[in-house]
């Protein structure tokens, strides 16, 4: 069910015409309240589409009632014009719902660039369309989930239901371009605990920090990336702190899971677990030169363990540690002890989808997780032809 799962949501998603295909393109989710408790977080990439500007300032009060998610257009570097189409999608909605235009969030995705009066006629279209099929079911979660893809192959919602009472649901989408902070990824997460504001922001930066932030497809920033919280209080039951936030960090790193796992063109899900590092900040600098670096990625893709990659990778970093004193373990065989050969590369069997990559920098007790892909002939034929 998604966001839907949640007491206090509705949702819907419609074909706007904004995709060639005629799928479901243009979704909104609205918290019926009582409460209208709201946090987000968004792409630290300078360069941010119009969607992105308008929700920032939105949600400075930590309060939002709708969203209206599109994807077939990023509406990013489309001038004023682009800003104007962004503010007029909040205006009818706000306008639609009965509710005050800065309570309605704004997200958009798909190519960079493109933006005229077509497109503008039909996101506000879809706006017309959905909010008359707005509903609390799981049909309409699903529609909503479906509306938000782009090269999805599928799409990726999540829901945990705490024995108190409470409930989270989350949908998001991303395939591609996936590097913090966050990814190129719309989410949409809803709650029908009791939250503040401020605790909704504080729950939610938490959970993104081990989540979200540690998926590292391409090394590639979004402009359009956005994860939104909403709270509707429907449950009347004010969560445990610790158990909302575990419950939390559970559908963010199963969204971010299955992002990984439908990453574009990718033929192995890679997990890069650093442990034995002096501090958290250095064990996530170690894991993500690793996610980053192209011949690793390649060799995975050749299902080669090559673990001399890794060290070459993590020896670029400012993280403290002796290179000469890293042991290597891909897929549960050490290949690499001390800085120096272990066991034989061809005991480590590469070929199933997921594969595990275990550093261990022998310099501390942090240890932090990265989730990458490899680098396939499908990933760059995907990129190269994204826009024809």
């Amino acid at each position: 069910m998604s966001v839907t799962a949640a007491q206090g949501f509705l949702a819907a998603g419609v074909a706007a015409g904004l995709k060639s295909t005629g799928a479901p393109d243009l979704a909104i989710v609205v918290n019926a309240g009582p409460l209208d408790a709201a946090a987000a977080v968004f792409t630290t990439n300078r360069a941010k589409a119009n969607p992105v500007i308008w929700s920032q300032q939105a949600i400075s009060d930590g309060r939002s009632r709708a969203i209206v998610l599109n994807s077939g257009g990023a509406n990013c570097f489309t001038g004023s014009f682009g800003f104007q189409t962004t503010h007029q999608t909040a205006e009818l909605a706000a306008e639609l719902l009965e509710i005050d235009t800065q309570d309605v969030l704004v997200a958009s995705t798909g190519l960079i660039g493109e933006g005229d009066e077509v497109f503008r006629a039909k996101v506000l279209d879809g706006v017309r369309q959905a909010v008359p099929l707005l509903a609390d079911d799981g049909v309409a979660g699903e529609m909503a989930s479906r509306a938000i893809m782009t090269t999805d192959t599928v799409p990726k919602r999540a829901v945990v239901t705490d024995p108190a009472g409470w409930t989270i649901g989350g949908m998001a989408k991303g395939a591609g371009m996936l590097a913090p902070a966050l990814a190129t990824m719309l989410v949409v997460i809803t709650t029908d605990a009791v939250l503040s504001s401020e605790q909704a922001d504080a729950h939610l930066r938490a959970a993104t920090r081990v989540s979200f932030d540690r998926l590292d497809s391409d090394g590639c920033m979004s402009t359009n990336d956005h994860v939104t919280l909403m709270a509707s209080g429907a449950s009347g039951v004010v969560p445990d702190p610790e158990a909302f936030q575990a419950a939390l960090d559970a559908v963010t790193k199963d969204l971010a899971q299955q992002l990984m796992r439908d990453a574009e063109g990718a033929s192995h899900d890679v997990t890069i677990e650093v442990i034995g590092a002096v501090s958290e900040e250095d064990a996530v600098e170690v894991g993500r030169s690793v996610a980053r670096n192209n011949l690793f990625k390649a060799a995975v893709f050749g299902n080669d363990p090559n673990w001399g990659r890794v060290l070459a990778a993590i020896g670029t970093t400012s993280a403290e540690f002796d290179p000469y004193d890293v042991d290597v373990s891909i897929n549960g065989v050490r290949v690499c002890h001390a800085g120096g050969p272990d066991r034989p590369r061809t005991e480590v069997d590469m070929t199933p989808r997921a594969m595990h990559l275990l550093i261990d920098l022998r310099a501390g007790e942090a240890s932090a997780t990265i989730w990458t892909n490899d680098l396939t002939h499908d990933y760059v034929h995907e990129n190269s032809a994204y826009s024809s």
